[in-house]
């Protein structure tokens, strides 16, 4: 399991994907608002004139030295729900990252987002 103290070592990592091909570098962690536990992480992508930040669930993360490995292949984390390197993440856009990794999305109980950036 991930704990929340580790995330903050990470951040400028690279994060490869299960076969150990580069995916990008770590920018910001998301944690499930429910349990306070690391859920998501953004990776920066794309040229350097044009990054972006793609999500992809970090349950089943594994950390190396000077990199995180993530348990889904590169081309599915690349197509996943992104923003630009500035924006936030839109609460309505929460659930379709998780349909996208075919996760279970479940908002709090008055509708409150499941995710928080740490």
């Amino acid at each position: 399991m991930i704990h929340a103290a580790d995330v903050r070592e990470w951040r400028n990592h690279d994060v490869v994907d299960i076969e150990s091909h580069k995916i990008g570098v770590l920018e910001a962690v998301y944690v499930d608002t429910t349990t306070d536990e690391p859920a998501m992480a953004t990776v920066r992508t794309g040229l350097p004139t044009r990054h972006r930040l793609v999500f992809v669930p970090i349950e089943d993360a594994i950390a190396g030295p000077g990199y995180l490995r993530v348990g889904y292949v590169r081309t599915l984390v690349k197509q996943a729900p992104s923003i630009g390197t500035d924006d936030v993440l839109p609460a309505e856009q929460e659930e379709a990252i998780f349909k996208h990794y075919g996760l279970a999305y479940k908002p709090g109980g008055a509708g409150e987002r499941q995710l928080a950036r740490r």
